[in-house]
């Protein structure tokens, strides 16, 4: 037992503390999510079958996992689609942190008596059955979720939102936006919901608060037209008040809420919140490390692996008799090997800086792309030869090859080539001899009127052209009867 523990402290790594810290953050992030979320169902059976993945991988079953695994990976798509507006919720208020935390103070200060204007306008439409949606916004962006409408950017007052709502006026059908202190926006058509059922026999004004707060913290209010009372749309519910007293303490408590939540960062009261999902976030992260990071026992793999030759200037030439392969040796535990890809492996050696003539380059576990938990043991061969040769260019002239003859009564009158003269990459030793660049023999047989053929050209084997593209040149043919 003592030796298990001190086997487990000497492989416990820095880089496995980290690892642990963000897969437990992720857990939590996700618990919190989906502790607010409608479909708790979900998580329970997708927890299920994680768990049911997690002992196959443990007792190496291996149809298990691998049925299990096909399903992870379609399940993650369709969780993509099902829960996209939860999501994209998600990374709003995750871009939106930053900047709520430094201008907290400012933007979710309402002062009493835009509050007290809300209830009292709330009130008076009510006592004239005249109908209104109004909505307070929270932390969460809106522009995304409203449509149409029109800019104001007013001091909330009580005649303001009297002239809003009159029935004579354009905007009085839509919903008035009220962010800090002001009305910025007026007559906004909002995302309709489709949970009304479980919700009783609601107007299109309610529809729409409803909707707004299945998809942000907004706190939405609604004057019913037809029967003159008020309700209140937050966090996915909808909720019918009895008077303006019952609508000011549901407002109180709304930004209390809000400013609460921000005023207190104490790290006792982060402590006592969500406890159980921090436990819960802390023993899931242990587990999967324990399953598929922790170095229990280390064992030695080789693997025949490709070595690419990259950076090659196109003013050198590497003979092709060059290493193609080598084998590594990697050593590492049974978990990072199970999560190894060895397609991905390949010696890369950069050959920007060359020599003239025969070299040796040593293999280094900086050529290999090796994952951080696995250790590099050996390179077979250690070293490699290859041999370099400088190309310098050359301007070489085209000669036309002919075979065959012209028909009997016809004479070739001229035989020509475009481009004349072609600039090829020789090396030093081919300089200052004579290099050959002929076309493909071209065929005079048959031949009877004058023509034009494009041809390739034949060139030595030392011989190399810019950026490897051989040109191909023109053969003009002028034939006359005799």
């Amino acid at each position: 037992m003592n030796d298990m523990i001190f086997s487990f402290i000497d492989s416990f790594r820095i880089q496995d503390f980290f690892d642990i810290l963000i897969i437990t953050s992720l857990i939590y992030v996700i618990l919190i999510w989906f502790k607010n979320a409608a479909s708790r169902l979900v998580f329970v059976g997708v927890s299920l079958l994680g768990g049911i993945y997690i002992i196959a991988r443990l007792f190496n079953l291996y149809l298990t996992t691998l049925v299990l695994q096909g399903f992870f990976t379609t399940f993650i798509i369709a969780l993509v689609v099902i829960f996209q507006e939860d999501i994209r919720r998600f990374f709003e208020r995750l871009a939106s942190w930053r900047t709520i935390g430094k201008s907290h103070k400012k933007t979710n200060v309402v002062h009493e008596s835009t509050i007290e204007v809300v209830i009292e306008s709330a009130a008076d439409l009510a006592s004239k059955r005249t109908g209104a949606l109004i909505i307070m916004q929270g932390q969460d962006p809106l522009d995304r979720h409203i449509k149409g409408g029109y800019q104001l950017d007013g001091l909330a007052t009580k005649p303001l939102l009297a002239s809003i709502f009159d029935i004579h006026s354009l905007g009085h059908d839509g919903a008035a936006i009220i962010n800090k202190n002001r009305v910025t926006k007026f007559g906004c058509h909002l995302p309709l919901s489709i949970n009304t059922d479980k919700f009783g026999d609601f107007g299109l004004r309610h529809t729409a608060a409803l909707g707004l707060s299945e998809r942000c913290d907004a706190l939405c209010i609604v004057v019913s037209e037809e029967r003159g009372t008020i309700s209140v749309a937050q966090n996915n519910e909808i909720n019918r008040l009895k008077n303006a007293a019952e609508l000011r303490i549901v407002i109180g408590k709304y930004y209390e809420d809000k400013l609460s939540a921000q005023a207190d960062k104490s790290s006792s009261r982060w402590f006592r919140k969500n406890t159980l999902e921090k436990a819960i976030a802390i023993v899931l992260a242990l587990g999967l490390w324990f399953v598929f990071g922790y170095q229990k026992e280390s064992v030695q793999r080789d693997y025949i692996v490709p070595i690419e030759y990259r950076k090659i200037s196109q003013e050198w030439e590497i003979e092709e008799a060059r290493v193609q392969e080598a084998i590594i040796s990697l050593m590492g535990s049974s978990q990072a090997f199970n999560l190894f890809e060895p397609r991905n492996l390949k010696i890369s050696i950069d050959l920007s800086s060359l020599d003239e003539g025969k070299q040796v380059i040593k293999l280094s576990a900086d050529m290999v792309n090796i994952p951080s938990n696995l250790t590099l043991v050996k390179i077979k061969p250690e070293r490699i030869t290859i041999k370099a040769h400088r190309l310098f260019p050359r301007e070489v002239p085209v000669h036309i090859d002919t075979t065959g003859s012209l028909p009997r009564g016809y004479v070739l009158n001229k035989l020509s080539v475009t481009p004349e003269s072609v600039v090829v990459l020789a090396p030093f030793d081919l300089v200052g001899n004579k290099i050959s660049i002929t076309t493909e023999p071209i065929d005079l047989l048959g031949v009877t009127n004058s023509k034009t053929v494009d041809s390739k050209i034949l060139y030595p084997s030392k011989v190399r052209f810019r950026n490897n593209q051989v040109p191909v040149v023109r053969v003009s043919i002028e034939v006359e009867k005799r």
